[in-house]
C-alpha cells in the first residue's frame, strides 16, 4: 500500500485519512486545529431528499451515494473507536408553518418524488403523533424516513481517535506551501518543510484554506458562505423534546431543528449569507429563535448555550471540487458548501479509488479544473 499526505482535517480530511489507513495505507494528516472550521459549525443532516434544491440535479446522484454509505461509514468506525458516534436513523420531517409553506412542501415533495426520491405527505395529527412537541398550528408535512443525522462535533472525534488508533500520523501544523512542478515534491508549514517519497500522494482536503496554500497550480474558486447555528439545552421535564430532524418553513424562511441525543442539545440553524460577518447578529439568531419556536413552541423553554457562525467553502455551481490536480501526485477535495457533512462519505470513497488507480465515474461535474481562469500571459 502506498504512502498518502493529506492537508485538512475536517470531517472530509478526517473520513478520508480514517478510510485509507483501514485499508492499509501510511496516513500522515496535517491541520493545526481538527474539525475546528465548517464541521464544527455544520448542522449534520443526512438528507439527500430534505436538502434537495431547484437545479441542483447533478449533485442529487452524489448524494443519494453518500447517504446510502454513511451507515457503512458508522459501522467501519465503530470498529476502531470507543467513542460515541452520534449518528441517528430517527428519520426527518418537513413541516410547513402556513398555508403558503404548505403549498412549498407540497410543491417540494413532487419535485423529489419526479427524482425518484421517498418522500410522504402525512397529515399534521400524524405529524404531531410521531413528535408531539411540533405546533398545533402546522399547514403540512412530508415523512423522510432515510433523511438521518450525524453530531458532526462527536463523530469527528471519533473519527480522529479511529485515525490514531488505525496509526494516522498526526501534525498539528498548517501547510502553507507546496514544491510542486510534475509532482509535489516537498510541503511546508511554518515550522518545518517535508519531503514527499516518489510514490507518495498528496490530498488537499483543507476546504477554504486550499486557496491559501501556494505553490501549484490553483485552479479552484471558492468562496465562503456563512451560516449560523445555535444551540440549546432541553431542561429535564422536557427531554427528548423532538426525536426526529424537523425542517421547517416558515413564511418561505427555512428552519432546521435537530435533537443531539447524546448530549440532550438541540441545534437550529438554516441561515446562508455571504457578507463576511464571523459572528451572528441579534437579528439573525432573533429570526433563528423565532421561526424555530413556531414549529415546536417548547423550545422557549430551553436554555440557549451557543449561537456561532461557520463559513463553509462554496463554488460558483455550488459542486465540489474532486479529482486529480496536473501534477500527477496531488488530488483535490474541498468545496462540498452546505452538503460537507453528508458528502463526506461519498468523498472519502472516491478519493481511496483514485489513490489507488481507479477512475470513478461520477467526477464529471467535480473535475477541479472547471472553473480554471485563462490565462492572462
Amino acid at each position: 500500500m502506498s504512502k498518502v499526505t493529506i492537508i485538512g482535517a475536517g470531517i472530509v480530511g478526517l473520513s478520508t485519512a480514517f478510510s485509507l489507513a483501514r485499508r492499509g495505507h501510511q496516513v500522515r494528516l496535517f491541520d493545526p486545529s481538527p474539525a475546528s472550521g465548517a464541521t464544527h459549525y455544520a448542522g449534520g443532516m443526512l438528507a439527500p431528499v430534505a436538502e434537495v434544491q431547484y437545479r441542483q440535479e447533478a449533485l442529487f446522484p452524489l448524494m443519494k451515494d453518500a447517504a446510502r454509505y454513511w451507515p457503512e461509514l458508522v459501522a467501519e468506525l465503530s470498529a476502531h473507536t470507543e467513542l460515541p458516534l452520534g449518528f441517528d436513523d430517527a428519520g426527518t420531517l418537513v413541516v410547513a408553518a402556513d398555508h403558503a409553506d404548505g403549498q412549498h412542501v407540497e410543491e417540494l415533495a413532487l419535485y423529489q418524488h419526479a427524482f425518484e426520491m421517498r418522500a410522504t405527505r402525512i397529515t399534521t395529527r400524524q405529524a404531531r403523533s410521531e413528535e408531539p412537541a411540533l405546533s398545533p398550528r402546522l399547514t403540512g408535512a412530508v415523512s423522510i424516513p432515510g433523511d438521518f443525522q450525524i453530531y458532526p462535533r462527536v463523530c469527528a472525534r471519533a473519527l480522529l481517535d479511529a485515525c490514531r488508533t488505525l496509526g494516522v500520523e498526526l501534525h498539528s501544523e498548517a501547510v502553507t506551501h507546496l514544491d510542486a512542478a510534475e509532482r509535489v515534491q516537498a510541503l511546508h508549514t511554518s515550522a518545518a518543510t517535508y519531503a514527499v517519497e516518489e510514490n507518495e500522494q498528496v490530498i488537499l482536503a483543507a476546504g477554504l484554506g486550499v486557496g491559501e496554500i501556494t505553490g501549484w497550480d490553483n485552479p479552484v474558486q471558492l468562496r465562503p458562505v456563512y451560516g449560523d447555528i445555535l444551540r440549546v439545552r432541553v431542561p429535564a421535564h422536557l427531554q427528548p423534546l423532538c426525536t426526529k430532524v424537523i425542517r421547517g418553513f416558515v413564511e418561505d424562511r427555512p428552519v432546521y431543528i435537530i435533537p443531539r441525543a447524546v448530549d440532550q442539545t438541540i441545534a437550529i440553524g438554516a441561515s446562508t449569507r455571504e457578507d463576511h460577518l464571523q459572528e451572528p447578529k441579534v437579528g439573525a439568531v432573533y429570526d433563528l429563535l423565532r421561526d424555530a419556536i413556531r414549529i415546536m413552541p417548547g423550545l422557549e423553554e430551553c436554555e440557549l448555550i451557543e449561537a456561532a457562525t461557520g463559513a463553509r467553502p462554496g463554488s460558483p455551481d455550488d459542486l465540489p471540487y474532486l479529482g486529480r490536480a496536473r501534477m500527477g501526485n496531488l488530488i483535490v477535495s474541498t468545496g462540498y458548501f452546505r452538503h460537507g457533512i453528508l458528502l463526506s462519505s461519498w468523498a472519502a470513497r472516491r478519493t481511496v479509488e483514485l489513490v489507488e488507480g481507479g477512475e470513478p465515474q461520477d467526477l464529471e461535474h467535480c473535475n477541479p479544473y472547471r472553473h480554471e481562469r485563462p490565462s492572462t500571459l
